[in-house]
């Protein structure tokens, strides 16, 4: 049967197409596994050693027996992708290359779970393939299946959501199983990733939309059954207050003290940046630049004019039925939860919006194909849009492959970690343990622990060491800590060192006495501008006008630790950030010296007039500005 001659494909032919498409799905998504991106990247190391763990021993690093949510670095990684790896890792033995390949086949099932939507809601195989097509060779999709991260799972879940809510929309009214499918679909996106928390509730309002069709009774069937499986989840916060919010404090630009105005416009900049068509076609995460090809895009352009003709005659159906509206609807919704965080287009918190792209074009390719066989203008632009879909998608393709080892993605992925700093440091010591000695915003121990295991290096070898304790003198450490007063550097890959501690550690910490708050703060380049809440960077030069020296401290976690730090001002000087960002003092500093600092702060939310007030403080003593020093304040505009 010729190709887009307006009839669908026969069975036989639908079933050879697909093998096609499994074929070139899987050659595209396991190519370069498990060597691209090279190297492990620290959330990976995580993810991968504690689904290795619970599965040797049902329990998770910390000791808790099958946790709800893995608890690492600060916050808590959700369940759904560890235990799937798990039971990866029970069959394969824990490794990169099956922890990279688990991702890639979550990956490839997304495609053709969206290929199922389209074939249910066009009633055609062409269509179902050309939209598997599609999707496999959309960057976005592709890019989150290439790291093994609980983020490779949520485009399945939120295709599976939407495979349920159609299945179910198919019945007049919904049986306790159409709900049941539809609250685990739900369930499923929920415990998959972070964003899902919120996204799932809101895509579950949205199925009032089928309450006129369906009856209520349909819907609260589903409502029942998806509060049902929140049940562990309210449990778990109830018995970890804040231990699944801890993260969103940190990259929300909502505070206590912000308006409500400030919120709602903050919300609405963000939500419009989110939906930016030249992010994504163009320019892509102006953040994560690793994964993803600079200046490819994430969508591809033929993808994105259908799924805008999609929508358009989805939305003339709109009084036809709610399908459509629903999944308009949640696409809207699955932007809310990356629009209440700072960055614009964060790409893994969006993850569920390509999703909600690809299954768009449903409608248009329906229209183009069922109009094929009619006149030569739609198979023409049919012909054109598969060869210009196939012809983008090669040249992703080949860029992305061509990027291989280049210096960022060696650098973000801990691509020499194995060699210069895991080996060198076994060598080093020899028959001596291997101290680990991390800063509290670098937890690089885990690459330790994992590398540990994929190599069979016994974990007695390292020991971890407290944040307050000073390596023993002689020892052999693998540190992330920005400072070193007493180290021998053997080798080094930032931000990880491997050092010997020579000699004892310095003497205990202890307050400076009054006439050692002294300083003399400058900066060269004082910024005149900043975007309204967001982070930068600022270099300061500070000198020790005391009478006193200032020791730096060689554990993160050490009391009395010596700092830079700001506070914001409104221009008559009143405070109105008290405490903003910090930068450890780099060595000991003798009266009279200086030393340069890289200050990491955040600008204000609300645009207008500051005062920058840079001061020293003495962690746990005082600021040195009360203490009689002179404090530095830079006037800067936020916009």
């Amino acid at each position: 049967m010729p190709l887009f001659d307006g009839r669908d494909l026969s069975r036989r032919g639908a079933a050879a197409a697909f093998a096609v498409l499994l074929a070139l799905g899987a050659a595209l998504y396991a190519a370069g596994v498990p060597d691209n991106p090279p190297g492990f990247f620290i959330d990976e190391s995580s993810i991968a050693y504690n689904a290795h763990v619970v599965a040797e021993t049902g329990r998770d690093e910390h000791g808790e027996r099958f946790p709800l949510f893995f608890r690492a670095f600060g916050e808590y990684k959700n369940p759904v992708y560890i235990y799937l790896l798990a039971a990866v890792f029970k069959v394969t033995g824990p490794g990169v290359a099956a922890a990279r390949l688990l991702s890639a086949a979550l990956g490839l099932a997304a495609a053709f779970a969206l290929g199922l939507l389209a074939a249910r809601v066009s009633g055609r195989r062409d269509v179902a393939a050309l939209v598997t097509l599609s999707a496999l060779l959309t960057p976005w999709l592709f890019e989150l299946s290439r790291v093994a991260l609980e983020v490779a799972l949520y485009p399945l879940a939120v295709a599976l959501m939407l495979l349920a809510v159609r299945r179910a929309d198919a019945e007049p009214r919904w049986s306790w199983a159409d709900a049941a499918r539809v609250a685990f679909a739900l369930a499923l996106v929920t415990y998959s990733y972070s964003t899902g928390r919120l996204f799932a509730p809101l895509a579950a309002l949205g199925l009032l939309l089928f309450a006129r069709r369906a009856g209520p009774a349909s819907v609260a069937r589903a409502w029942l059954l998806y509060a049902l499986t929140l049940v562990p989840l309210a449990v778990f916060h109830l018995r970890h207050p804040g231990a699944l919010t801890r993260r969103f404090e940190f990259i929300t630009y909502v505070r206590p003290e912000s308006a409500w105005a400030e919120v709602a416009w903050g919300f609405a900049v963000h939500f419009f940046n989110n939906f930016n068509p030249w992010r994504m076609l163009v320019t892509g995460d102006p953040k994560n630049q690793i994964v993803s090809v600079p200046g490819m895009g994430q969508i591809l352009l033929p993808t994105f004019a259908l799924a805008a003709a999609g929508a358009w005659l989805a939305l003339r159906r709109g009084r036809a039925g709610a399908w459509w509206l629903f999944v308009l609807y949640a696409l809207l919704a699955s932007v809310v939860p990356a629009s209440l965080t700072k960055e614009y287009f964060h790409t893994l918190r969006l993850a569920a919006l390509p999703v909600f792209v690809v299954a768009l074009t449903a409608p248009a390719l329906a229209r183009l194909a069922e109009g094929a066989g009619r006149g030569g203008g739609r198979r023409a632009l049919l012909v054109v849009v598969v060869l210009l879909t196939l012809a983008q998608g090669a040249a992703f393709q080949w860029h992305f492959h061509a990027r291989g080892r280049t210096p960022q993605r060696l650098h973000e992925f801990d691509a020499d970690y194995p060699a210069k700093i895991f080996r060198a440091a076994l060598d080093a010591a020899g028959a001596r343990p291997v101290h680990l000695a991390d800063a509290s915003a670098i937890p690089g121990y885990i690459q330790a622990y994992w590398y540990a295991t994929v190599e069979g290096v016994p974990l007695e070898r390292f020991v971890r060491l407290d944040p307050t304790t000073p390596a023993p003198a002689d020892s052999v450490v693998i540190t992330t800590e920005a400072t070193c007063p007493r180290c021998r550097l053997l080798s080094e890959t930032e931000p990880y060192r491997v050092y010997v501690a020579e000699g004892p550690p310095g003497p205990a910490p202890a307050p400076l006495p009054a006439e050692g708050f002294r300083a003399a703060i400058s900066v060269a380049a004082p910024p005149p501008t900043l975007r309204a809440g967001r982070p930068f960077e600022l270099s300061v030069v500070v000198r020790n006008d005391g009478a006193a020296a200032w020791r730096a401290r060689e554990r993160d976690g050490e009391p009395y630790q010596l700092s830079l730090g700001n506070h914001w001002l409104d221009p008559a000087g009143r405070v109105l950030v008290n405490d903003d960002g910090r930068a450890r003092l780099p060595r000991d500093l003798r009266p009279g010296e200086e030393a340069a600092f890289t200050l990491h702060a955040n600008a204000p939310n609300a645009p207008g007039e500051y005062l920058l007030e840079l001061d020293m403080l003495q962690e746990g003593v005082s600021w040195f500005g009360p203490k009689g020093s002179p404090t530095a304040r830079l006037p800067v505009r936020v916009e």
